[in-house]
This record gives C-alpha cells, structure tokens and sequence, in this order.
C-alpha cells in the first residue's frame, strides 16, 4: 500500500475519528473508504456518456432478449411433492 498524507480541517478530523469509534474500524479504514467510494463514484460519472458512444454488441444485446422472458415459473408450489 501507498500512504497518503493531507491535512484536514481539526472539526473533520475528530467527525472522522468519531465515526471510526461508532462503526468499530481504524480511522485510515474509514478514510480509505471513503476515498475508495468517492473515486468509483468520479470514474461512474462518464459512463452514461460511454454507453452512448460505445454501443452495445451483439452477444451482449442478446442478453437483452432474455430479459423479455419475463420471471421464471413459480415452482414454490412444488416443494412438498417428494413428500
């Protein structure tokens, strides 16, 4: 692992440290976390952007079509039918 080293605001610090008591994790878990989240959610903004320019295939526009299947049969019912 790489570490990081930023200052933050004394308020931020002791709200992280706070949480990382509350939730039973070391404070580093909490902030790498966080940032894990905070960078999937920067890399998802342009996906929808993706999708336009990038159409989907074949194979996977066939996945589509079974969808349009709808739910499968309901075989609940069945279950004491070895009894």
């Amino acid at each position: 692992m790489t570490m990081l080293s930023f200052r933050v605001d004394p308020r931020e610090a002791a709200d992280a440290q706070r949480w990382a008591d509350a939730l039973g994790v070391d404070r580093s878990e909490l902030l790498r976390e966080a940032l894990r989240r905070h960078l999937d959610r920067l890399a998802s903004e342009g996906d929808a952007d993706r999708w336009a320019t990038t159409p989907l295939d074949e194979g996977e526009q066939a996945l589509a079509d079974i969808a349009d299947w709808g739910p499968a049969e309901d075989w609940s019912d069945w279950a004491d039918a070895t009894r």
